[in-house]
């Protein structure tokens, strides 16, 4: 299938993004069989003013719980595994066993968040010590060490009852990933993800050698929201007004939640072939289209988000945003063909609505140039 797309309109648009304040941003789309268009705006470094690449390095967030998920349902497809299960069942009561709702929550329920377990991200203190103030932005995070936070926070829900995203179940489901097969979760990803699909720039960060000269630069919003909830960190100066460069931490604390960073054309590249069933078998994929809903708009599954717009499209995929990042990463239900949008600014703890990577995938007049190519 060819596609044209008008080059000059979706350029426009990302210089728009870059206008509105996002630093830079780096955006690739793709279908099953190859990668389609790339495109770039704005600066990797504001100080040296040095431009987006396309081969430039992102954090992508929470787009990391669709790998997870990917590996948990193959496990599932060898016999390995039980979506039944529980991740005390799995890990025992020593490492999961003060996780509230642990032992209640099955597997296939931490893949679609409505197992009840809080979430470490939420924990007024983890906040403080993992994207503020207080965090000692050299220490590399081991897997474990975000679950003491909420060892002693209430039960989000009762196991299935409702929808309640939490980090802290994909944190889990690492931690059974490894434990099944015996390796480290970035090797598995490696060897069950990237190398079937020749993929070299995707990385977990703290746990793998990353290329750092190819990585942008991460900022973020320091608004007066973010400065009480977080704190702003002495190695955070700021690049302009309330916006902070945090380029001194590292996403090892997101692990298996949210940690990998990424070039778009290879995040595009996955979401195609995910999308298309070539990382899945057809039972595996209609499980993960086993919708749960949200609200009016939206819908989970079992690794990925159901998004229908206001102009109705009808939009498969996952957003993230951790400290210096936000992402989309997305393809049209009825149509072979993903997009990803990458911006090296951060919105957690922000309270409020500032632009970043969304913002553009969301677009109305974005998505249409998309669609109509």
């Amino acid at each position: 299938m060819l596609h044209n797309f008008n080059t000059s309109a979706l350029n426009s648009l990302l210089q728009e993004a870059v206008d509105s304040g996002i630093p830079g941003i780096s955006v690739a789309i793709a279908n099953s069989e190859s990668l389609l268009w790339t495109g770039v705006a704005g600066k990797a470094d504001l100080i040296t003013n040095s431009p987006v690449q396309a081969d430039h390095l992102f954090g992508i967030g929470s787009i990391t719980k669709t790998f997870v998920a990917v590996i948990i349902l193959q496990l599932v497809e060898e016999g390995s595994l039980s979506l039944d299960k529980t991740a005390v069942d799995i890990l025992g009561s020593e490492i999961a066993g003060h996780v509230p709702n642990a032992e209640l929550a099955t597997i296939a329920q931490l893949l679609n968040h409505t197992g009840g377990i809080p979430s470490w991200e939420d924990d007024p203190l983890w906040i403080k010590e993992g994207r503020g103030a207080e965090q000692q932005v050299n220490q590399l995070w081991t897997p474990e060490q975000t679950l003491p936070y909420i060892e002693h926070s209430p039960v989000m829900n009762a196991a299935g009852e409702k929808y309640a995203y939490a980090n802290t179940n994909h944190t889990l489901l690492g931690l059974i990933i490894e434990k099944v097969t015996g390796n480290k979760i970035v090797d598995v990803i490696h060897q069950r993800i990237l190398k079937p699909l020749n993929l070299s720039d995707i990385y977990l960060e703290g746990f793998q050698a990353v290329p750092s000269e190819r990585l942008s630069k991460r900022y973020h919003y320091s608004t007066p929201e973010f400065k009480s909830n977080a704190g702003i960190h002495s190695s955070f100066p700021e690049v302009r007004e309330g916006l902070i460069d945090v380029s001194t931490s590292n996403l090892s604390v997101e692990w298996a939640a949210g940690g990998m960073v990424a070039t778009a054309s290879d995040l595009a590249r996955y979401a195609a072939a995910l999308q298309a069933g070539q990382l899945l078998q057809p039972q595996s994929m209609s499980f993960v289209k086993d919708w749960f809903p949200i609200k009016q708009d939206q819908e989970i599954g079992h690794g990925v988000f159901r998004v229908r717009t206001q102009a109705g499209y009808n939009l498969l995929g996952h957003m993230g945003a951790v400290l210096g990042y936000t992402a989309s990463m997305q393809w049209f239900e009825d149509k072979d063909l993903a997009m990803v949008v990458l911006a090296n600014v951060g919105t957690m703890h922000i309270g409020q609505s500032l632009p970043n990577a969304a913002t553009l995938a969301y677009q109305e007049k974005f998505l249409a140039l998309v669609s109509a190519a």
